[in-house]
């Protein structure tokens, strides 16, 4: 039988216990505290990565690699001719001019404001929520709970905490939006955290599901959580990919109460790890929730939703909300509250934002912009966003080369590997954290100064999230974005949400030139740490080809015997449904909704232009086979997409009427031509005319004609065998006597 979770107030015996033993430890705590608390005690961090980041020497020992640092260090040992380094160039910049901020001024400002459909009558009413509160105290909160947050520092709840806290301890479904860095982690955590506090203990079960898109934010939650619940007996999992399955699996089948997870290796536990399910499951939290519902995660998610039980609390959170957020709410939420802290495109009052113009002729000397102004104006505690890993990598060596201490964080990392670059930059042992959008997700790193999108962003909303980063709980930050000349769309909407506070940052000419010759001497060490990296890989593959081949051999049967996995989605149909988007995709393109830069608005503008040209020269012969052909392609695709794809092929494919007159009229004419030259004659015939009869198949036209040939075969065989006489002798005089 499956126990059903409800949350029940504690009986009188379970109170006084929790009461004596509470008392205990807070005794034996305040004892310990007032021994060993130094005077000025520094308080907790909520995030705490070294537990993983430990591991790296020893994947590297047991892989028999070495890291990227050690190959930069050792190849500039090796090189005779030294390239030079950031100490040098800022000599050589002290005498050139310096870099200049001014306003930014838009080319036009003729914007639509997008209007957002009216959903409230979906949504219940939630007006007279309470925005502010002065203490936790307020929000009716334990005090094992309240004690974790004066340890974390936490005095005063921010607006989305107050408003969320008290509405989530009564079970409602929620959807709360705030501004980055607002606190959405501890507003779905705290609340989570009291209701638990009351569960029957003697039932051991998965009550809270947490889904997040990314691994390295499902850590930082994981590691939040712990934090706030370290004085209550609440145990936390975390379940992610790339780190051990087995351990996974053993903290699975011993029931902890809350999961932190992402959305892959969550189903792959529970399809094929024994014991592990979620009919108990009373909380559902999806945080990053837009994220979660995007290409990569969509089909995961509705199949999460679906496993879980229908009578359960769920909350999603997120900084920026889209129509896929609000499909899913009116799938799986039941009258939810949406609770929005802040718009979703407000912008922190402490964040200075500025934009680098890549002009089309110096796109090459990009890279040489940016160690300009690491080197001059930025030089510690900055996020530099790149668009793909391999760019990403590639900048890491050249900070590397030029001296300057940078990480990278990119999906070709090992998860130890990622998780020690966070901890590295969180401990600020080096100045620059390089990544993908992995780190533009809900990561919160106390102290970044500066957000450089190195890579424009594809999106404001993607935009809004990296920038994120940085002047996070009223601190002060800068969001530099280089923007090319054909990313002109972006570049409006970031001046329509920022307004006249936008400034334009111009780069020193001077410093570029010498970056870029700087570079340029680089590229020789950068090619030979990377074929390095190649033959480490490949001498890497070897030895695992090598070690499964043994592994076969001394244990085929055990791994025979091994049930297969199952997922919900093979990778045949991953495939199908990735090229179902991307056709799609293309189409809305093609049909002009999607918004394009101006630089291709221009190109499409002026191919149309010599096309409308080329015809008009053309004869009016082929311009009216043009004509016909266009007729006819569009009446394909019409009577492609009405009927289904199952029907015959001659059903599907129309023929314009201007095409089918044209048609016919060649072939009169071609016929008139034969008579008259006397290829063909006419054939009149003087059978009467019979009423029309349905037109036999192909098929049924061969049958009739094999029949007849038969039958005329049969009739020769018959009348030339009538003269002769067969006779029959027996074969038994060839028998053994």
């Amino acid at each position: 039988m499956t126990a059903i979770f409800v949350f029940e107030s504690p009986s009188d015996e379970e109170i006084e216990d929790s009461q004596q033993t509470e008392d205990e430890e807070q005794g034996h705590d305040d004892e310990e505290e007032a021994e060993d608390k130094p005077p000025n005690q520094q308080k907790q961090s909520p995030w705490d990565f070294a537990a993983y980041s430990e591991s790296v020497a020893e994947e590297h020992a047991r892989r028999s690699t070495t890291s990227i640092d050690y190959k930069i260090s050792k190849l500039l040992q090796r090189c005779s001719a030294p390239v030079t380094t950031t100490a040098d160039a800022d000599e050589d910049d002290s005498h050139s001019e310096p870099d200049r901020q001014e306003d930014f001024r838009p080319e036009d400002e003729n914007d639509e404001a997008t209007n957002v459909g009216d959903s409230k009558s979906f949504f219940a009413q939630s007006e007279g929520t309470p925005f502010n509160a002065n203490s936790f105290m307020e929000l009716n909160l334990s005090r094992p709970l309240l004690r974790a947050c004066e340890v974390l520092g936490y005095t005063k709840p921010t607006p989305i905490q107050a408003a969320c806290i008290p509405l989530a301890l009564t079970g409602r479904d929620i959807c709360g939006s705030a501004i980055t860095g607002s606190g959405k982690t501890a507003a779905f955590a705290l609340p989570t955290l009291e209701r638990l506090l009351f569960r029957p203990k003697r039932i051991p079960a998965i009550r809270v599901l947490i889904l997040t898109p990314t691994r390295e934010l499902a850590v930082q939650v994981h590691s939040m959580i712990e934090k706030l619940a370290q004085f209550t007996d609440i145990r936390c999992c975390l379940v992610v990919g790339g780190l051990s399955t087995k351990v996974q699996v053993t903290a699975l089948r011993s029931m902890p109460d809350i999961v932190v997870a992402t959305p892959g290796r969550m189903i792959d536990h529970l399809r094929n790890s024994m014991s592990v399910d979620l009919d108990d499951l009373a909380v559902l939290i999806l945080d990053e929730a837009d994220r979660l519902l995007e290409l990569g995660f969509s089909a995961e998610i509705h199949e999460l939703v679906r496993l879980c039980p229908k009578r359960r609390q769920t909350m999603l959170f997120s900084a920026t909300m889209t129509e896929q957020v609000d499909k899913l709410i009116t799938l799986s939420l039941t009258r939810p509250l949406r609770l929005s802290a802040d718009p979703s495109a407000k912008r922190p009052a402490t964040l200075t934002e500025e934009v680098v113009r890549i002009r089309r002729m110096g796109a090459v000397n990009q890279e040489a912009v940016l160690l300009s102004l690491c080197t001059k104006t930025f030089t510690s505690k900055g996020i530099i966003f790149s668009g793909t890993k391999q760019a990403a990598h590639r900048l890491k060596i050249l900070f590397g080369l030029a001296g300057l201490k940078a990480t990278e964080l990119h999906g070709n990392l090992t998860q130890a590997q990622r998780l020690d670059s966070l901890e590295l930059f969180r401990k600020q042992q080096v100045d620059f954290l390089i990544a993908t959008d992995v780190a533009a997700r809900g990561l919160d790193i106390i102290g970044v100064k500066t957000v450089i999108n190195y890579s424009c962003p594809r999106d404001l909303t993607s935009y809004v999230h990296r920038v994120g980063r940085t002047a996070r709980a009223g601190r002060e930050g800068y969001a530099v974005t280089f923007v090319p000349d054909n990313d002109r769309s972006l570049l409006k909407a970031i001046a329509k949400r920022v307004g006249s506070k936008l400034k334009s940052r111009i780069v020193a000419e001077q410093s570029i030139t010498k970056w870029s010759q700087i570079i340029d001497q680089m590229e020789d060490q950068v090619a030979a740490i990377v074929q390095e990296e190649r033959e480490e890989m490949a001498l890497r593959k070897a030895e695992m080809e090598a070690t499964k081949a043994e592994n076969m051999i001394a244990h085929r049967e055990e791994i025979y015997s091994r049930p297969k996995k199952t997922w919900f989605v093979t990778e045949t149909e991953k495939k199908l449904a990735a090229k179902a988007a991307k056709s799609s995709t293309e189409q809305g393109k093609s049909s002009g909704r999607e918004v394009i830069s101006g630089q291709q608005a221009e190109d499409l503008k002026m191919k149309e232009k010599r096309r409308r040209e080329r015809e008009k020269i053309l004869p009016r012969k082929k311009r009216r086979k043009l004509e016909a052909a266009r007729e006819m392609l569009e009446d394909e695709n019409e009577v492609g997409k009405s009927q289904g794809s199952g029907k015959d092929k001659k059903e599907k494919t129309g023929i314009s009427l201007v095409d089918m007159a044209y048609r016919r009229a060649k072939a009169v004419k071609a016929k008139n031509k034969a008579l008259d030259a006397g290829k063909i004659s006419k054939v009149i015939s003087n059978k009467p005319k019979r009423p029309s009869q349905k037109t036999q198949s192909r098929a049924e036209e061969m049958r009739d004609l094999f029949q007849t040939d038969m039958s005329e075969r049969k009739q020769k065989r018959s009348s030339g065998s009538t003269g002769k006489k067969k006779s029959f002798k027996s074969k038994s005089r060839y028998k053994r006597k």
